[in-house]
């Protein structure tokens, strides 16, 4: 399916972010935010249309996300989190 690249470079940003969260000052949190499954033009390229629409919209999941991602604290610093469909934080 050809996404290899895409799959390479989260996994670079995962491990930056990691790496980073070691280095930044105290009370500053880096976290890397994987936003799971989003209907998006890569998508609906690889699984079709039909099938993408199934999926949230990166607008709805910008709605159900920026009050977690609002409420991240210093306890989540190095972390890799997701938002799942349902809006959901999962550590």
């Amino acid at each position: 399916m050809n996404v290899s690249a895409y799959s390479t470079s989260k996994w670079a940003i995962e491990g930056l972010s990691k790496s980073l969260a070691k280095e930044v000052p105290n009370g500053i949190t880096v976290v890397a935010l994987d936003p799971g499954i989003i209907n998006t033009e890569m998508l609906a390229c690889h699984i079709g249309d039909h099938s993408a629409s199934q999926y949230q919209t990166p607008q709805e999941w910008a709605t159900k996300a920026a009050s977690m991602i609002l409420n991240l604290s210093t306890a989540d610093n190095g972390a890799t989190l997701t938002v799942d469909d349902p809006g959901i934080l999962i550590r």
